[in-house]
């Protein structure tokens, strides 16, 4: 494992092992210098090389006195855990925040779950379809007429959790340094992604920002803030908004004069979209690019993933880099003075652990 680098380098984090974001959260950290152990159960193998990045790792049996004294230790040496249990779960395992701030004051304790640790849903099972669900924004996403499309997991999972509880996890680490005292970070999904709707929520009194399904302007509604199919199958976006930049479309696609008029009025959406939709399908994907990628017609080809990291801009902007022969996502965001960096992940947790100094 390469020395860390990155505006986080001598933060140590424990990590215990799960699914989803808290994962995530843990790469966030460590791709930015921060020193992370993830307790495994013993014998687990690596499940996602990409997201399980720059970790120590180390087999831990919970349920046992040694495994519990381990943790222990571990936690009186940390800056942060990272744990995504049902609630109840760690306290049962003798390793609360009770337990663990009684012996480390200023551990900051982040706790990642879909419904939160408290409500009357906190017990119940979900996944990130669920957790949106509550919230307003799976039912934003789709066509109308249709039921509502997952929009994968990058909402609720990630937008909504992952983010919030990394964001949560320096904020409190902000405020220990005025107080010298840790506190619990409950990252909830139902809470990130009820955030992240702030937006709609603000605009919901707005016809053209509805967040009826197909209805909305940036729901897929208007003609020139969607996706069109090309010659070739492949698809094109736009997002050609403001007037300055959706009359710069009209002008270089050559459109018919009339999606000039009115383009603000929902009345006129469904027309011009099929001439526009008629207009794209004559050309493949890439003379579409050769014409519009770069002007200011707020235009973008539709990549698929094993395409992204050969576009010119992403290639430039090294948004993947090798690492130990392995094609991997770049850290984010940057910096100026102490770039984080991708590093590879060693067995050897437990040696890390032994030379924390106890905070």
């Amino acid at each position: 494992m390469s020395k860390n680098s990155g505006p986080l380098a001598g933060l140590k984090v424990i990590e215990f092992a799960g699914i989803g974001p808290g994962p995530h959260v843990a790469m966030l950290l460590a791709d930015l210098g921060a020193e992370v152990v993830r307790m495994d159960r013993p014998g687990a193998a690596v499940s996602n090389t990409v997201v399980e990045r720059a970790r120590h790792r180390v087999g831990v049996d919970l349920k046992s006195e040694e495994g519990k004294a381990f943790c222990l230790d571990a936690a009186a040496k940390a800056d942060v855990l990272i744990e995504g249990f049902r609630p109840g779960v760690m306290e049962r395992l003798g390793l609360g925040p009770d337990e663990l701030l009684a012996i480390n004051p200023g551990l900051i304790f982040a706790r990642m779950t879909g419904w939160g640790q408290e409500g009357p849903l906190s017990q119940a099972a979900g996944h990130d379809i669920n957790y949106i669900a509550i919230t307003g924004a799976l039912s934003a996403v789709g066509r109308t007429g249709e039921t509502a499309t997952p929009p994968q997991n990058l909402v609720g999972d990630f937008g909504g959790g992952s983010m919030y509880c990394a964001f949560g996890i320096m904020a409190a680490l902000y405020e220990r340094e005025r107080s010298g005292k840790g506190q619990v970070v409950d990252a909830a999904i139902v809470d990130g992604a009820t955030s992240l709707m702030s937006f709609f929520f603000g605009s919901r009194h707005v016809p053209y920002l509805t967040t009826d399904r197909g209805n909305g302007m940036l729901g897929g509604a208007a003609h020139f803030y969607r996706c069109f199919e090309c010659a070739d199958g492949k698809e094109i976006s736009l997002g050609s908004i403001e007037p300055q930049f959706y009359a710069e479309m009209l002008a270089k696609t050559n459109a018919p004069a009339e999606l000039a008029e009115a383009q603000m009025n929902p009345g006129n959406w469904d027309d011009y979209a099929e001439k526009l939709a008629a207009m794209f399908k004559t050309k493949p994907q890439s003379e579409w690019v050769e014409l519009l990628e770069g002007s200011d017609a707020c235009f973008a080809p539709v990549l698929e993933l094993e395409e992204v990291r050969d576009h010119p801009h992403m290639k430039a902007r090294e948004a993947y880099v090798q690492h130990d022969g392995e094609w991997h996502t770049a850290p984010a965001p940057r910096f100026s003075r102490t770039p984080g960096a991708v590093r590879s992940s060693a067995d050897d947790g437990a040696a890390v652990i032994n030379s924390w100094a106890k905070g």
